[in-house]
């Protein structure tokens, strides 16, 4: 599929790939963080890097994926994908989400009016950092599942059970919290009206990509970040995924329009035929799971240290301690 149209200045391929995609589902599914990586190689020198990581690692099976890097005796060889000396060096980015902080933040958008001394983001971090502390490992589960299914609910009968589900979980967790946390979760019991109207929005557009799908916004996040300089616009070439649809695809093109066009085409592809999106899965793959046990409090240190230059500033993570081990370090 090739959605755009192209450009008489040179196209630069950026190649991309994901991991832990489990489309809206953020909580309670198989991983907690998702990533998702974009090259910048030739064919010829992808094709090269994963050659040499076969050699390397000298496993008979017929596709590698980021799993293989991840055991421990073919370690040298991770050490190797991330090091200066190999391809991907200065090529490469990777966007990180991590999965329920997000959810957390869509939900404080959703349903808190913003005022001067009352931002969302500061709202949203402050709940996710201290609302499982203050009311218990139950009640907060329940309030993330529920926002969850709030967000995902697809006819108007599921959304008012949905809604029903969600004032009672909210309920529960201001009567069991205390302090500031109980105050701001307060804040989420906006009217019931209010929430069907904002419901009723998203449901006017059910085309539209779904309002906690990580995959879109991480897919014009690396448009931002490759066409950055303006110096040529960028195609993006990705790994095949069914929300990426040609009405979604077209979507992130049109934003990116206009005399200087920063992106030509959105290209999906099978990750067996193209090896630069096979590079692409090695990198998100591994900066996957070592993000996700760095959240979890058992991160390799020399691991996140090499995977560290590669992580987007823009990535959605509200963690502070293992945002300070992971994060990019910023210019002064």
């Amino acid at each position: 599929m090739q959605i755009g149209s192209t450009s008489d200045r040179q196209l630069r391929d950026i190649a991309c790939d994901e991991s832990g995609y489990e489309g809206e589902k953020l909580v309670g599914g198989e991983t907690d963080v998702f990533a998702h990586a974009g090259v910048h190689l030739t064919t010829g020198s992808a094709a090269g890097c994963v050659e040499e990581l076969r050699r390397r690692i000298r496993s008979p099976a017929l596709e590698y994926k980021a799993n293989h890097l991840l055991r421990q005796k073919h370690r040298p060889v991770l050490e190797w994908l991330l090091s200066p000396q190999a391809p991907i060096h200065g090529h490469a980015h990777v966007h990180l989400v991590d999965k329920t902080f997000l959810l957390v933040s869509k939900i404080v958008e959703l349903l808190v009016e913003e005022t001067p001394d009352r931002r969302a983001d500061s709202l949203a971090r402050t709940l996710y950092r201290e609302g499982r502390k203050a009311s218990g490992r139950e009640l907060w589960a329940a309030f993330l599942a529920s926002s969850n299914d709030l967000m995902r609910a697809r006819n108007r009968r599921g959304v008012q059970a949905c809604i029903d589900s969600f004032h009672r979980a909210v309920d529960d967790l201001r009567t069991g919290s205390s302090g500031e946390v109980g105050d701001l979760v307060g804040l989420l019991v906006a009217d019931r009206p209010r929430i069907e109207s904002l419901l009723a929005r998203l449901l006017e557009n059910p085309r539209a990509a779904p309002a906690v799908d990580p995959l879109v916004p991480a897919i014009v996040g690396a448009v931002a970040h490759w066409s950055g300089d303006g110096s040529a616009p960028i195609s993006i070439v990705h790994d095949r995924q069914t929300t990426l649809t040609e009405e979604r695809t077209a979507r992130i093109t049109e934003m990116f329009g206009g005399p200087q066009r920063r992106l030509a085409t959105v290209r999906l592809v099978d990750s067996r035929s193209d090896p630069r999106v096979q590079v692409a899965d090695f990198l998100a793959g591994v900066a996957r799971k070592a993000a996700s046990d760095e959240l979890a409090g058992r991160g390799d240190a020399e691991l996140v240290a090499l995977l560290r230059p590669y992580v987007s500033p823009s990535s959605i993570w509200g963690d502070d301690r293992s945002w300070s081990l992971l994060g990019p370090v910023l210019p002064a």
